[in-house]
């Protein structure tokens, strides 16, 4: 094989890994979605079992190379990769669905283990390992750029998964092909492996281009602490403000779905950038630019500017572009001779894992941003040491971060009553003084989405607010509903106010996963405990929760969950649709709150419907009549048409529009980017 098919089984072999190491992550966790309430806890689960392996690869990667000879790393290596075939097709077996009395955070990491643990390993290990070898061979001085086309396969597979193949294939067929994928990778991966130990079995790693001169006059120097400090850091540090922008953006900047993919693939883009070649990342250019763009962040987290969509997406996705090409463009800089590759590597997992493990959970609000920008000016003080006046700018930068960072906490501390943060995200309540006072409000939200407000005034705190008036559908939906008492269900509580609906005799059962959400809607509302209602409390995912309860007999069922950027789409599949009815009288009505700024929900709802042979109708209500209620759409489905024709639905109900073509979403096909509006 010449030198142009071998660089080409390389990079082949490379860019394959990395593709599917990126696709099998939303692959595998979409499969067991429905099966644990489809709740954060599950991403995070298996984002904790991704980055374990992950950085147990990169280790594996480290040792082999570093302690056994060039054959004997062959022989182990395609005997994994063989073994690693008798855990396809990558579909979880049934045996591993919770009953609900195991913990589920240990089934979930036991399941991924069983169904992907060594596929994922070794896809893990593929890129320093085939780089280390590479190292061997007589174009080394190349070897960095197959970290630039790693990171290159990841980004495409990242962009191609939510518009090219989930909207497209079932999670049975994406398996399979993933699969097959997989099998093609381990050929390729194999047949690099059996060539390294035939054409190069005893070379050590060739000295890089910068380090030649340096090996020639034997005057190559070990490796500082400082360095691999370094290594650790600065990587750590780009993680830290990607899941920092990412929640600022997504939680109070917009709502937008998929919002999160820009700010992953600017970061993916500036590893290709700087390891692609020296000529993207230079100091001269983002030294400037990147302590500009600290001091506009962290204005921004105190000021408007920061919370504006229109100021605040270009202002931090472009300043993550901006300091993630500073901090990678440095640890590119960094960069060892071949011979530490490996462990080159293994530092700049480490970094990541722990930031991915550690920094989202151990504040009590979003103010990881705010210190991740604090940390980069520091990073850049000890990175530019050797000048003291960069020394001196980094410092400063870091004492002007610091400042705004206080003054955001200051701003949260005296305006908001409660701030509390837990695994489900960061609730905020606050006072809204109006003109006239009975006019005044208690607001709850999580970020920048509202989740309910009362009236302050004690002769008003009844009445229905936001998206429950009774105008609404829901509103409507309850005054349609028998005289007798009735037994409500409600999926989301939010601030509770759907219980001033309650009267004597009825009994409401709140569905709620979020404990803080009880907490709050007891200590800042009041619409639990004046409700003459019964109020039965059931914590924990709904979907969950009613597969296992006995039929509960609902007269009116409200699914109140789809107002974010993060939609729960196992509440509203097929199988889902059928939980639901296994609970409802035969005239009951289940009511969807589809409100939603960026995706169109209700044709959603009624494709299911239609499916399952039953009737749906939309009310959508424009709220004029009040200032103290948003406009509202609500999607009302029920076995008995006539139940939909009664007073007051009649006259504001209307058919759903359905597209053509669109398939029925279920536990194993959902489409969120073809119901963008």
């Amino acid at each position: 094989m010449g030198r142009a098919g071998i660089q080409l089984l390389f990079a082949g072999t490379i860019f394959s890994s990395a593709f599917l190491l990126f696709l099998v992550q939303p692959l595998i966790a979409k499969q067991i979605l429905p099966w644990f309430g489809g709740s954060a806890a599950v991403w995070s689960i298996c984002m904790v079992f991704f980055q374990a392996v992950l950085l147990a690869g990169y280790a594996y990667s480290d040792w082999v190379t570093r302690r056994l000879r060039v054959r004997t790393q062959a022989a182990l290596h395609v005997g994994l990769l063989l073994a690693s075939l008798a855990f396809l097709p990558i579909v979880v077996a049934a045996r591993w669905k919770p009953t609900g009395a195991e913990d589920p955070a240990w089934l979930i990491l036991g399941l991924l283990l069983a169904t992907i643990g060594l596929p994922y390993f070794l896809l893990s290990t593929t890129g320093p390992l085939v780089q280390s070898w590479v190292a061997r061979t007589p174009w080394s001085a190349r070897v960095y750029r197959y970290f630039s086309l790693s990171n290159l396969a990841s980004l495409l597979s990242l962009l191609s998964y939510p518009v090219l193949i989930e909207p497209r294939s079932s999670l049975l067929q994406q398996a399979g092909g993933w699969s097959w994928g997989y099998g093609l990778f381990v050929l390729l991966c194999a047949g690099t492996t059996l060539l390294v130990a035939y054409r190069w079995p005893a070379a050590e790693p060739a000295p890089s281009a910068k380090g030649q001169a340096a090996a020639a006059d034997g005057s190559e120097k070990p490796l500082r602490w400082s360095d691999g400090l370094l290594w650790l850091a600065l990587p750590a540090l780009a993680s830290w403000l990607l899941l920092a922008v990412t929640n600022h953006i997504t939680q109070n900047v917009a709502a937008v779905p998929f919002l999160w993919v820009l700010p992953l693939s600017l970061y993916l883009f500036t590893f290709v950038l700087c390891f692609e070649s020296d000529r993207w990342y230079r100091r001269g250019v983002f030294l400037p630019l990147a302590a500009g763009v600290l001091l506009l962040c962290a204005f921004g987290l105190q000021n408007h500017v920061g919370s504006d969509v229109r100021t605040g997406l270009p202002i931090y996705v472009g300043g993550l572009f901006v300091l993630c090409m500073f901090l990678h463009g440095e640890t590119a800089r960094l960069r060892p001779a071949p011979r530490y590759l490996t462990r080159f590597y293994l530092m700049l997992a480490l970094g990541g894992a722990m930031v991915g493990l550690v920094a989202p959970h151990v504040l009590p609000a979003y103010y990881e941003l705010g210190i991740g920008l604090v940390l980069t000016a520091l990073a850049a003080a000890a990175v530019l040491r050797q000048r003291i006046w960069l020394r001196v700018s980094g410092v400063a930068l870091a004492a002007g971060c610091a400042y705004f960072l206080m003054a955001q906490i200051a701003s949260d501390r005296s305006d908001a009553r409660h701030l509390m943060r837990n695994f489900h995200g960061a609730l905020i309540t606050f006072d809204v003084r109006r003109l006239h006072p009975s006019d005044s409000v208690r607001l709850l939200s999580h970020g920048s989405i509202k989740h309910g407000e009362q009236f302050l005034d004690p002769s008003r705190r009844r009445e229905p607010t936001t998206y429950y008036g009774a105008t609404s559908g829901i509103g409507r939906a309850m005054a349609a509903a028998p005289d007798e008492p009735r037994r409500v269900g409600l999926i989301g509580l939010g601030a509770g106010t759907l219980a001033s609906y309650g009267r004597s005799g009825d009994v409401y059962r709140i569905y709620e996963i979020n404990p803080q959400v009880f907490e709050l809607a007891d200590s800042e509302f009041t619409f639990l405990r004046d409700s003459p209602a019964r109020i039965e409390r059931v914590l924990g995912d709904a979907r969950l929760a009613l597969e296992r309860e006995p039929p509960q007999g609902f007269d009116l069922l409200a699914v109140d969950a789809f107002s974010g950027d993060a939609v729960p789409v196992h509440l509203l599949t097929a199988q889902a649709m059928d939980v639901y009815l296994r609970h409802m009288k035969p005239d009951g009505v289940v009511a969807f709150h589809v409100t939603n700024r960026f995706l169109e929900l209700a044709p959603v709802v009624a494709r299911i419907a239609e499916r399952k042979g039953l009737h749906a109708v939309l009310v959508s209500d424009d709220a004029r009549a009040s200032k103290s209620l948003d406009p509202t759409d609500w999607v009302l489905v029920a076995r008995d048409p006539t139940v939909l024709a009664r007073e007051p639905l009649r006259g504001a109900a209307s058919p759903v529009a359905l597209r053509a073509g669109a398939r029925p979403w279920t536990d194993d096909f959902n489409n969120l980017l073809g119901v963008l509006k």
